[in-house]
């Protein structure tokens, strides 16, 4: 390579990261990706004790890896590349059978685990009404199949078998309630949920333990609401070769209000009229959010069931889904979200009449959780 070929790729690259530089000084900091779902790391604050503790560089890398010109196109440039050179994964997500996108499931860190178990069981001494547990496995349980060969894949039934030797509350395991129906499309495949399906059968694999008689899939009508549906797994994972997803409903929504109860900015409760199906999510990147419309710290579903116990769903995003076929068999559905709410439980259960609980959670969100100390409280 002679010398002036040498200066000529010296000052290319130089003005390519010239030009990344620029770009990124010009564009605007965002505060939310529509296309992963998510909030975006914000620039750190430079203080004494954030440079000294390693939190500042730590902000600050989480910020640049957020906030640089043109991130969707350059995150879908890796996985194709990816692709291209026979790899089966990016960004933690693997390209399956089936234009099927299923998240890696690692061995979940034992402290953490342990002591979400044990927070289950603080919540069932002190709720004062019976108190139910349920695990639901995803798609590297029940499709694990479709992974590509080889790929490490922790076994979601070790959790299971150490939620029902360490939680002393009635535990549900949801896998033989899935597991016969795996060949049924009861997760999307662009996303971490279940369908609406899947939580059909999920809703009978409670009923026992709940204390209802299921209603028969057969006397439902499905309803496509949308076909152009793309997850949380589909951002995340930068492919964008997949085709989209359906998204079904089943339960009718008449006669049923749901309500929100957030805090403004001065600290007073604020009441926010939500629907079971909220349809304006549909013309949204976020189109599971039409269910309950999404992310709420406590929510209120109110049936018109008078004469039906009242229940109590500390639970994660799978049970938006699911509230509509339990609507039959309660008065009243009040779900909290440890994510956002920092009631005491027991407490609220004696206020509000509460009858029963149940604790419901996906394994991922289960043994990630660093909320669930305050369902003890």
């Amino acid at each position: 390579m002679n010398k002036k070929y040498s200066v000529f790729l010296t000052a290319l690259f130089c003005g390519f990261l010239g030009l990344v530089v620029t770009a990124n000084a010009l564009t605007p900091d965002q505060d939310f990706s529509d296309l992963e779902n998510r909030p975006l790391a914000q620039r750190p604050a430079l203080t004494v004790k954030a440079l000294t503790s390693g939190e500042f560089m730590s902000g600050y890398e989480s910020y640049v890896t957020d906030q640089f010109a043109g991130r969707d196109g350059w995150t879908a440039a890796k996985a194709y590349a990816e692709r291209l050179v026979g790899k089966q994964e990016n960004n933690g997500v693997y390209f399956c059978e089936d234009s099927t996108l299923i998240s890696r499931f690692e061995e979940p860190e034992q402290k953490r685990l342990t002591n979400n178990f044990n927070y289950v069981n603080s919540f069932a001494e002190k709720a004062g009404i019976p108190v139910t547990f349920g695990l639901i496995p995803t798609q590297a349980k029940l499709w694990a199949e479709k992974l590509p060969a080889g790929a490490p894949n922790y076994d979601q039934a070790l959790v299971m078998e150490q939620a029902q030797e360490s939680v002393k509350a009635p535990f549900v395991d949801l896998t033989q309630a899935l597991e016969g129906h795996k060949g049924e499309p009861i997760f999307y495949r662009t996303d971490h949920h279940w369908t609406s399906l899947g939580a059909y059968y999920g809703y009978v694999g409670l009923s026992q333990a709940l204390g209802y008689e299921p209603v028969p899939l057969s006397q439902y009508s499905k309803t496509t609401v949308s076909t152009e549906f793309y997850g949380t797994v589909f951002s995340s994972s930068g492919v964008r070769w997949v085709e989209p997803d359906e998204m079904d409903i089943y339960v009718p929504e008449e006669g049923i209000t749901v309500t929100s109860h957030t805090y403004d900015s001065k600290g007073n409760p604020v009441e926010e009229p939500r629907e079971l199906y909220d349809e304006s999510y549909l013309s949204k990147k976020d189109k599971y959010s039409m269910f309950l419309g999404g992310q709420q710290s406590l929510g209120v579903v109110k049936t018109g069931n008078a004469d039906k116990p009242k229940l109590l769903l500390i639970r994660d995003s799978y049970s938006d889904s699911l509230v509509p076929f339990l609507t039959p068999h309660f008065s009243e559905i009040h779900l909290m979200d440890f994510r956002y709410c920092k009631l005491s439980p027991s407490q609220y259960i004696a206020d509000n009449g509460i009858d029963q609980a149940l604790v419901l959670y996906s394994v991922p969100n289960f043994v990630s959780d660093a909320n669930l100390l305050w369902i003890g409280r």
